[in-house]
């Protein structure tokens, strides 16, 4: 499929700093996030310690916003859609809807995949 023909949500300008600082708090989310995925790997409940939810909600907060500064459409592309759907799996999880060992690898799974995926399938509009 040629560019033209695929939709792609608007493109804003995000300063390089904002590049170099989200490379850093991605770093910090991955901490984070491998400490939350190995928590419930290992079994080792009743959940992570909080200083890493801390970083990994404070960091993903913040990589959000850093992404939403250059697609500025970023919950109607598949980007977006993935990390709500990440935000409610792990909700339910944590809650008990869901059994957690299962729904957070999943999670990250679908994470991985969605964050390796090529640009142009990543920011595609879905609506």
């Amino acid at each position: 499929m040629s560019d033209k023909f695929t939709p792609q949500g608007r493109i804003g300008d995000r300063p390089l700093g904002v590049l170099y600082i989200s490379i850093l708090i991605r770093a910090a989310h991955q901490i984070g996030a491998a400490v939350f995925l190995s928590v419930y790997l290992l079994d080792l409940l009743p959940g992570p310690p909080k200083l890493y939810l801390a970083l990994v909600l404070v960091s993903g907060v913040l990589l959000m916003l850093s992404e939403w500064l250059r697609h500025r459409q970023i919950f109607r592309e598949v980007a977006g859609v993935i990390t709500l759907s990440k935000i409610l799996l792990l909700g339910a999880a944590i809650h008990g809807v869901l059994p957690p060992r299962e729904t957070v690898l999943l999670v990250f799974l679908i994470t991985s995949i969605g964050a390796h995926a090529p640009k142009k399938f990543r920011h595609r509009l879905l609506f």
